[in-house]
C-alpha cells in the first residue's frame, strides 16, 4: 500500500519545548506536533509530561517525554548530546520553562526565591541555548523562541525578581539573535500579557478576558513557519479586552 505523504509544514523537523508538562508549554508542544514536528517535551513532572505526551499521540503527533531540569547545566548538556545522537538535528527550541512571581517586596524576598526565579527564567535559557545552538549552527538553520512576559516591558511592584528575570531574558534574546543570525539561526521573543496559567494568582482580573495558552502557541506557530529570508524578533501579545 502506498504511504500518504505528510504535507504538514514542520514534517521532518525536530522541536524541543521546555516546561511542557502543563499550560503554555503543553499548548506549544501540542501545536508543534500537530504541524508535523517530532516534538520533545521537557519538564520535571514525569506523570504530567506523560499525560501531555499521550494526548498528543492520540492526535497522531510524534513526541518524546523526557524528565530534565533546565537549571542543571549538566542535565541540559546530556539532553543536547542525546538529541544529537538520536535525531542528528534540532530545528526548533522553545524556552518556556519558568517560575512565577512571588509578589513580595524585594527587600523582603528570600534570596533563595531570587535564585529560584533567576536560575529557571534566565540561567536555564542560557544553558539551553549554549547546549543546542551548536547543532543549529552546524546545520546552518534553526529557530529559538524564548517565552518572556509583558512584565519585561513594565514596572512590576512586588514582583521585581520576576521582572528582572524577564528583562534579562529580553536582553539575552536580542543579543543572541545578532550572534546567530549569520549562521541562519533565528531567535525570537514572545511577551504575553495576562494569561490563564498556574504560575501565579490573577486577583482582580476577569479570566474570561485573559489570554489562554493556545494564544501563545499560535504565536509560536507564526514564528516557526516564516519564510527563511526573514524573522520576527519580538511579539508582544495582549488580550483584546483588558482583564
Amino acid at each position: 500500500m502506498e504511504q500518504t505523504q505528510d504535507f504538514r509544514p514542520l514534517h521532518g523537523q525536530v522541536a524541543l519545548v521546555t516546561g511542557a508538562s502543563r499550560g503554555i508549554g503543553a499548548a506549544i508542544a501540542s501545536r508543534l506536533a500537530g504541524l508535523g514536528a517530532h516534538t520533545i517535551l521537557i519538564g520535571r513532572d514525569r506523570k504530567a509530561l506523560d499525560a501531555v505526551a499521550e494526548n498528543i499521540r492520540q492526535k497522531d503527533g510524534h513526541v518524546e517525554a523526557c524528565v530534565y531540569d533546565v537549571t542543571s547545566e549538566a542535565q541540559i548538556a546530556d539532553l543536547a548530546a542525546w538529541v544529537g545522537r538520536t535525531f542528528g538535528r534540532i530545528d526548533i527550541l522553545v524556552n518556556n520553562a519558568g517560575v512565577g512571581c512571588f509578589y513580595t517586596p524585594i527587600h523582603e524576598l528570600d534570596p533563595a526565591d531570587w535564585d529560584r526565579i533567576i536560575n529557571t527564567n534566565l540561567r536555564g535559557v542560557f544553558y539551553a541555548i549554549r547546549a543546542f545552538a551548536p547543532l543549529m549552527i552546524a546545520a546552518k538553520r534553526g529557530h529559538i523562541v524564548n517565552i518572556s512576559s509583558i512584565a519585561s516591558k513594565n514596572a512590576l511592584p512586588n514582583g521585581a525578581a520576576y521582572a528582572a528575570s524577564k528583562w534579562g531574558l529580553n536582553g539575552l534574546s536580542y543579543s543572541v539573535a545578532e550572534e546567530l543570525r549569520n549562521f541562519g539561526v533565528r531567535v525570537s521573543l514572545i511577551c504575553p500579557g495576562s494569561t490563564i496559567t498556574n504560575l501565579g494568582p490573577h486577583t482582580g482580573k476577569d479570566e474570561s478576558k485573559m489570554l489562554v495558552p493556545d494564544d501563545i502557541a499560535h504565536a509560536v506557530q507564526m514564528l516557526v513557519t516564516q519564510e527563511p529570508q526573514s524573522f520576527v524578533s519580538e511579539i508582544v501579545l495582549r488580550p483584546t479586552r483588558k482583564p
